[in-house]
Order: structure tokens, then sequence, then C-alpha cells
């Protein structure tokens, strides 16, 4: 849309038919100037929270939404008079209106290495902090060596590669470098804090975006598939050995190795042998489809709520890339850069409520999906411990996995043998050799 001073942005779709955003953060104020596919402005959809750049270059004229706001699809976001009439010509002259040619926007790709003004439109609300300033490298600074797939995950992360200590060679910036510094603290300044709740006092919390959207979902599951929950408790001690003997090789060096890169990979494993657990009831058609694929969702807790991002094709990884890409995918959803394309087409997911010393629970299937795996806390106990010379008690690793599948597509026997065999793997890896 254009108007006779200014071009005016619209809310575009950014993917799945969606039909509304909340504005999170402006990185622009009236006065900047900007430039094309400058990132200016972060919106919150049902299921992450999308960077959204500038289609025209100019000074911004006028914040149309204010932070906190519900915006529609194709409402009027921001204004910006470009520096003459060809400033913004369109990906493709097809697409707009009568009016004026609304470019199409590549959503959280663009130019950004601009400085960019971190300043909020309008006061804070009360009892909110204002938004730490993003440090910017000085003129003339030497850029950090990096690859570019190294660039893409600080830039995913909220990460300045400038202050990342290299470990690589020549100083170069690697993998785990990034990780590191996103997991010591370094956070995108548009996360939100939980809210502040004191004992005695009621506090209304706006029930919107990503939990809003998780809440329907984890209702529609509950009672549209028959969920069944089976578990098993295990001895990992043999994996946990493994573990330790894996991290200290070379290639391992750089990658942070969890317990639960080795479920994963068990679980990836029993899969194979049972692939129906893999696959979706399509209601409409009357019909069970199984992938040719596994994309293999991870729950993350977060402060917007539970994402459930999937890693592409991970029936193909190795340990070594199936662990570094269990860690960036985690990393990516507690920095709240997940993209929408990261949360759909997921096969099976694994929720960890280890991590928050939970020994298991009964988990909800993701919308679409025939299994979820629980991964429990990781405890010493004591157990029975049978071998040639007869049984005995020892201090071990112990594990309790749960299964919650669609009894529509599996029966007891299917999912039975899918927890069993991850658990088979857990307690003797070495039988992956088979």
């Amino acid at each position: 849309m254009t108007t006779a001073t200014a071009q005016t942005f619209l809310l575009p779709d950014v993917g799945e038919g969606l039909t509304e955003a909340a504005i999170v953060t402006w990185h622009v104020a009236v006065g900047d100037t900007v430039t094309v596919n400058q990132i200016i402005v972060d919106i919150e959809t049902a299921k992450s929270v999308v960077e959204l750049p500038s289609p025209y270059a100019g000074k911004v004229v006028e914040l149309l939404a204010a932070e906190g706001e519900t915006v529609a699809v194709g409402s009027p976001i921001i204004a910006i008079r470009t520096r003459d009439a060809q400033a913004a010509a369109p990906a493709d002259p097809a697409e707009g209106e009568a009016g004026g040619p609304e470019p199409k926007l590549l959503v959280g790709y663009g130019a950004r290495d601009v400085v960019r003004s971190r300043r909020r439109r309008g006061a804070a609300p009360s009892g909110a902090a204002a938004p730490a300033a993003t440090p910017s490298a000085a003129p003339g600074r030497d850029r950090p060596r990096a690859k570019p797939p190294v660039r893409k995950l600080a830039k995913a992360l909220g990460v300045d590669l400038a202050a990342v200590a290299p470990t690589g060679p020549d100083g170069t910036v690697l993998r785990a470098d990034v990780l590191r510094a996103s997991e010591s603290g370094v956070r995108p300044t548009s996360a939100e804090p939980a809210p502040a709740m004191a004992i005695g006092s009621e506090t209304r919390i706006p029930i919107k975006g990503v939990r809003k959207h998780t809440a329907a979902a984890m209702v529609a599951s509950a009672f549209t598939a028959p969920h069944v929950t089976e578990f098993i408790t295990v001895d990992v001690t043999k994996t946990l050995e493994l573990r330790e003997l894996v991290q200290r090789r070379r290639e391992f060096r750089d990658t942070k190795l969890t317990p639960l890169a080795f479920v994963a990979r068990a679980y990836l494993r029993a899969l194979a042998r049972i692939p129906m657990a893999t696959a979706r009831w399509d209601e409409a058609a009357q019909e069970i489809v199984v992938p040719s694929g596994i994309n293999l969702g991870l729950a993350v807790a977060t402060p917007r709520g539970l994402m459930v991002p999937n890693i592409k094709g991970a029936h193909t990884l190795g340990l070594l890339d199936l662990a570094s890409a269990i860690n960036e995918l985690a990393a990516t959803a507690r920095a709240g850069k997940t993209t929408p394309e990261a949360m759909a087409g997921g096969s099976t997911t694994i929720t960890n409520v280890g991590v928050f010393g939970v020994d298991t629970g009964t988990p909800i299937l993701n919308p679409g999906e025939t299994a979820i795996l629980a991964v429990g806390a990781i405890r010493r106990q004591p157990w029975v411990v049978e071998d040639a010379a007869g049984e005995r008690i020892e201090p071990r690793s112990i594990l309790q996995l749960a299964l919650s599948f669609d009894h529509r597509v599996l029966d007891g026997a299917e999912g039975s043998q899918v927890l069993a065999d991850t658990a088979a793997l857990l307690a003797e890896p070495g039988l992956a050799v088979l």
C-alpha cells in the first residue's frame, strides 16, 4: 500500500495461513533510517517468534502498532518514507494491491550487519525493565572469523560473534563456541521474563501466542486420539560409560554429548523396526499415512510456552550430527528464534522431563503424531545385577521411560515393542551393532 508521502508495510502471513500475530519488539523508532531487509520487528505467531525485515529503504515515519498489540494479517504496522519512488522495487511486480505492489518477504533473512536501534515505542509497561542495548561492532573493527553455518546459528540465537571466545584454528569461532556463549547467558533482548507473582496477590496473564496455540492443540489431541501410556525402568549404566568414552574422542571435542542424544539414537533405531509408530491418522481421507523418513521433535520449555521443533531427517544422522542438532534446536527454541518451518512436519516427539528432576510422566501426543517418548531423570539406585556368579545388589544408573501412543494406529504389541527396543539398546548399547 502506498500513501502520498510514505510506504506502508502490511503485516504479512509468515506461513501456514496464520490470521494474526502479536508485536513483540520494535527494533526501530520514528526517525530511524532503515535499509531493505533490515530486521525491523519481532512478531509472535501462534507457533513461534519471527523476525520481519523491511521491504523498503528510507526513514521511519510512524509505528502503526504498539508492542504487545495483536494485529490481523494485512493490517498496516509501519510507515516508511522512501528516498525515491524506486526505493522499494518489489521482488515480483505481480504481487500486491492496485494501490501499489507489496514486495515479497523472505522472513528471517536479509542484511544483518546494520546498526539497529533498540529504542521502544513509548514508555515501558509499569514494572517492566527496558531492554538492554545490543552491542554493535565499532567502525574498523575486524570481522570475527566464522563459517556461514556458524554465522547463521549465531544470528538465530542472538549471539554477538565479536563477543565469543574462539577455539578454532586461526581464531575461528566454532559452532560449539556459539552454543556455549548462548548457554552462558547471551540472549536476544526480545526474550520475555516470566511474570513476577507474589503470594497473596492475584495475577492475570493473557493467554496468547505460543501458549494459546499449545493449549488448544493439547486439548484437541487429548480428546481426539485414544492415548495409551506404557512405562519401563532400565539400567543405563553401560550407556553412560559409553558416553564418557565417546566424549573423549577428538571428533566429539566441540560437541556437548548428553544422555538425551543416546536416548534419541536408541528411539530412532526402535522406530525403524516399527515404522507405523511414526505414522499419522488422516481422518478426512480415512487413511493411515506412514512417512518416508523421521522428523524427530523435541519438546522444549521456553518463556513463551512449550514448543516442539523437529530435526528433519533425524533417522539419517549419526550420533555426532544428532547430538549437534539437539543442542542447536534446544538453544534456538529457548532463545525464541524457532521458525514456523522448524515446527512443521514432525513424525514423533521426545519430551525430556528428567531435566526438571522428574522420574517420568504420561505425555500427551503432539497433534498429528502417533507416539511420544517421555525421558525421566537418571538416578543412582540399588539394582539387582545378575551374571554367572548369581545375583547381587549394586548401585546403578536407572532411568524411567514412558511411551504414549495413539491406539487407533498402534496396537499394544507394537507400542510395547517400540518401548522395549529403546530400553534394550540403552541397557546394552552394544546391541546397536547387530
